[in-house]
């Protein structure tokens, strides 16, 4: 795993763990103001929503992924639902990754724009994105490169744009409703088939769709050959030499796949709890 905030001295609101047999990379999302309905913050719920995942994917593999993604994100509103203003729509949310062995199969979910990547024996990786996100930001592309970055009108589209979150015709992410999860996007695969995963937040992802520095087999080459830390380090590289804000990037790469026997607990990445 590796994870890098945007900059240093900044939290970083990604979240990447693993049990023995799944992993979960949560991709936290707030803008200027969210304090204002939050007390715990981005970070806080990113890392809340990963953490409860991995318990629950601990203790009830026999529930779908959909359901044990809603049951996280009811949980993680419920504890901090008297102090905060949940529902408004600026409060924290995050996009979500998930991959699980159960069965004989890789089970995996993505709920908004982070990206998970199964590489097989035989042919192209399968990349499992959620699309919806970058469909609808496609509308409001020409209206924030006409304003500076970071100004009141450039955080006044970004709101417009996330106002459509998580209602009809719009794009879908973990935040106060459970009833999200019903929109991830779900499947599965014979764990036999593969060779490999990686989850990547949409931060780390930008050495693909963004910056075209590799595609996605390039991505599982650089990944077995030099790891996780060196596709965000050539990401940072290419952020600055196209003068492009830096996110927070994160990996988490999935090698030897295998069914496992449960152990005692859960690794993860800190985070602020």
């Amino acid at each position: 795993m590796a994870s890098v905030p945007k900059r240093p001295g900044r939290v970083n609101e990604d979240f990447t763990g693993a049990v023995p047999t799944a992993a979960v990379l949560i991709d936290g999302a707030g803008i200027p103001g969210a304090e204002s309905t939050c007390r715990h913050g981005v970070a806080w719920y990113a890392s809340r929503l990963g953490g409860t995942l991995l318990g629950l994917l601990a203790l009830e593999a026999d529930r779908g992924l959909a359901a044990l993604l809603a049951a996280g994100i009811e949980r993680v509103t419920d504890d901090h639902r008297d102090t905060c203003a949940v529902t408004d729509p600026i409060s924290p949310s995050a996009t979500v990754a998930v991959l699980r062995l159960s069965d004989g199969l890789a089970e995996y979910l993505v709920l908004g724009d982070s990206a998970l990547v199964l590489d097989r024996a035989d042919g192209a990786p399968l990349v499992v994105t959620d699309p919806r996100e970058v469909i609808i930001s496609r509308r409001y592309e020409a209206a924030l490169k006409a304003v500076a970055e970071g100004s009141d009108e450039y955080h006044r589209i970004l709101r417009d744009l996330r106002a459509n979150r998580n209602g009809p015709g719009g794009f879908w992410v973990a935040k106060d409703d459970p009833r999200a999860a019903d929109e991830a996007i779900t499947g599965s695969c014979p764990v036999s088939e593969l060779t490999g995963a990686a989850l990547l937040s949409n931060g780390a992802g930008r050495i693909v769709d963004r910056f075209g520095l590799t595609d996605w087999p390039g991505v599982m080459a650089l990944l077995a050959s030099d790891g996780p830390a060196e596709i965000i380090r050539r990401v940072r590289r290419a952020e600055a030499r196209h003068a492009v804000a830096a996110d927070d990037a994160t990996i988490a790469h999935c090698t030897e796949l295998r069914e496992a026997r449960p152990s005692a607990g859960p690794y993860s990445t800190p985070g602020p709890y």
